[in-house]
């Protein structure tokens, strides 16, 4: 977060494609630990920076384990930023849209999987307390330890690991 508010950073670099009118918001994603979107967002804060938009990972599985939706969804609230969830199928599309995100993101790789985001938002109706309970309730054996988000746990998914050099 420091290199990227640094002078010559990411950040002067955004800024500056937006005034060029090249880019109209400035966000930033992860799905690696919620703390590491907290401290981006503190970074930021401290540099009079608020981002407009934030992308993270918002699912039944996560509400167990290192969860973004319970430490980093409600500081996004309280920023006003435009949040973006990563989900899958038609029961977590409706539990990603009922978090009150901006979008939600499928992953939309044919058409039957465009047609189930299209079935998920013609569906949706705000979930009741208890049916949230209910999910959430039906995954926390498979997702309190984190084994089912491999990118929370492991190193596969970071390529900073296997590629040292461009964190500088």
């Amino acid at each position: 977060a420091d290199r990227i508010v640094a002078h010559d950073g990411a950040l002067e670099a955004a800024l500056a494609a937006k005034a060029a009118g090249k880019v109209r918001f400035i966000g930033f994603t992860g799905h690696k630990h919620p703390a590491i979107h907290l401290h981006m967002l503190e970074v930021a804060r401290k540099h009079d920076f608020v981002f407009d938009t934030i992308q993270m990972p918002l699912n039944v599985m996560d509400a167990h384990f290192r969860s973004f939706e319970r430490l980093v969804l409600p500081v996004a609230r309280n920023l006003d930023l435009g949040i973006t969830g990563l989900l899958e199928p038609i029961a977590m599309l409706h539990y990603g849209l009922n978090l009150g995100t901006s979008v939600v993101i499928t992953g939309i790789d044919s058409r039957p999987v465009l047609e189930q985001a299209f079935r998920a938002v013609e569906t949706f109706v705000p979930l009741e307390p208890d049916v949230v309970a209910a999910m959430l309730a039906k995954t926390a054996p498979l997702a309190c330890d984190g084994a089912t988000e491999l990118y929370k746990t492991s190193h596969f998914f970071d390529s900073t690991v296997q590629n040292p050099a461009w964190l500088g």
